[in-house]
């Protein structure tokens, strides 16, 4: 394993179709191919590739429901809550604080199997049990003995959750009279026909098969499409309409500091309710500006910073930075601060999980065209050090820092495409 310097790998990602906008809607998925949403239920479901060079037996393939705003552990924690032995967490992190913060797969599958595409059945010409049930292609290990894989994998759902994984269709795989191992196809990908058969592709052979149905039972019916609830979680994303009246609340429209006590905040970069410089946002450089604040007053253990864009269109607000627990003695930030959960310098400043997904300052990208968005520097003076687990979003920020401002400060930057 190594580590990943992009922010969008080993995630899921949330799109436009025109391709203006798009954020990260899951992370943590190592290599997720194969993915559908439940024709019943509307729910995200995804099989995830193991680690290799393990073990025979590690690691097993994940079964995952996938939910807006979660981790999934790669590339620290995998399976069962098992520790990568290949990689380590952010300096400052353990393996059980990131272990706490990913959620664990819902089912497990034989290791190296290799899930690739995906699908749920919507047809009517397999009987009535397989109905909104999951298939699954597994190409096969290349290094595992005895190998695995080199089958389609049913998922059978009730009620809309998974209860159990056996084979579907084998015999790809053979085992030879010298006890070497052969195979007959690497399958890759597999979907349904409009008459309900499905169709399983091998890429090594260059073949397509085609699977049916013949026998007795009563043929499923296809599944309401009215139940399949919203299947276009991916499809919408932020900053996509002009500002408009009705604002949401800022984080300093929410936390009171005492007696109205404020702060000035300024930048080197651009002046109070002037224009972000280019290299500032996540077209260009998506370098954080340098910050600098002023001194909090008598008790004040802490800093805390956010920066929202009130004028996106979702989220409303849309949170672009937030950066806690800066020490009391420190009271500005140079520009292009890391994009990592903790920070060595500051030492012990922690940083949450943007509405884009990611950790660190993403910088301004409205919709080109939009007027000018505004983005809010909210700097909070707190009487607390706050600990928070890594990739704590701004409700688990104003939940931990509501009642601890001293005193608060902000500075009003705009940036516009055209």
């Amino acid at each position: 394993a190594c580590d990943d310097n992009n922010p969008e790998n080993a995630t899921m990602l949330r799109a436009e179709p025109d391709g203006t906008s798009r954020t990260i809607f899951a992370s943590g998925l190592r290599n997720t191919i194969g993915f559908g949403w439940h024709p019943e239920t509307g729910d995200l479901w995804g099989f995830d590739h193991g680690i290799d060079w393990l073990g025979d037996e590690e690691q097993r393939e994940e079964l995952n429901r996938i939910e807006k705003g979660e981790k999934y552990g790669w590339p620290y924690i995998f399976a069962d809550g098992k520790e990568n032995p290949q990689d380590e967490p952010p300096a400052g992190i353990s393996f059980e604080q990131w272990r706490r913060t990913s959620k664990e797969p819902v089912h497990l599958y034989t290791s190296h199997a290799a899930p690739m595409q995906m699908t749920f059945y919507r047809g009517d010409a397999f009987p009535e049990g397989y109905s909104g049930d999951a298939f699954v292609a597994m190409r096969g290990s290349w290094n595992r003995k005895p190998p695995a894989g080199y089958e389609v994998v049913r998922v059978d759902f009730e009620d809309g959750q998974p209860k159990s994984l056996e084979p579907f269709v084998t015999g790809f795989l053979v085992e030879n009279a010298d006890g070497t191992w052969g195979q007959l196809a690497r399958l890759a990908g597999i979907a349904a026909a409009p008459d309900g058969s499905l169709y399983l592709a091998d890429d090594s052979g260059g073949v397509i098969y085609r699977i049916t149905y013949e026998g007795e039972g009563e043929a499923a019916e296809a599944p309401s499409q009215e139940a399949a609830g919203d299947q276009s979680a991916a499809s919408s994303a932020p900053d996509t309409v002009p500002p408009q009246e009705t604002l949401p609340e800022l984080a300093k429209d929410i936390l009171e500091a005492e007696d109205g006590v404020t702060i000035e905040v300024m930048s080197p970069a651009f002046q109070d309710g002037g224009p972000i410089p280019l290299k500032h946002s996540a077209d260009a450089e998506d370098l954080s500006p340098p910050l600098d604040w002023g001194k909090g007053p008598e008790g004040t253990q802490s800093y805390a910073i956010m920066m929202e864009d009130p004028d996106a269109k979702e989220p409303k607000p849309f949170v672009h930075w937030i950066a806690t627990n800066i020490p009391a003695g420190i009271t500005s930030l140079r520009e292009g601060v890391p994009a990592a959960p903790r920070l060595k310098l500051p030492d012990g400043v922690t940083q949450g999980v943007n509405s884009r997904g990611s950790f660190g300052y993403f910088g301004p990208k409205p919709p080109v065209g939009d007027p000018p968005h505004r983005y809010h520097f909210q700097v909070f003076a707190l009487d607390a050090e706050i600990e928070l687990e890594p990739g704590a979003d701004r409700q688990n920020v104003l939940d931990a820092i509501q009642g601890h401002v001293l005193a608060e400060g902000e500075l009003t930057g705009t940036f516009q495409r055209e």
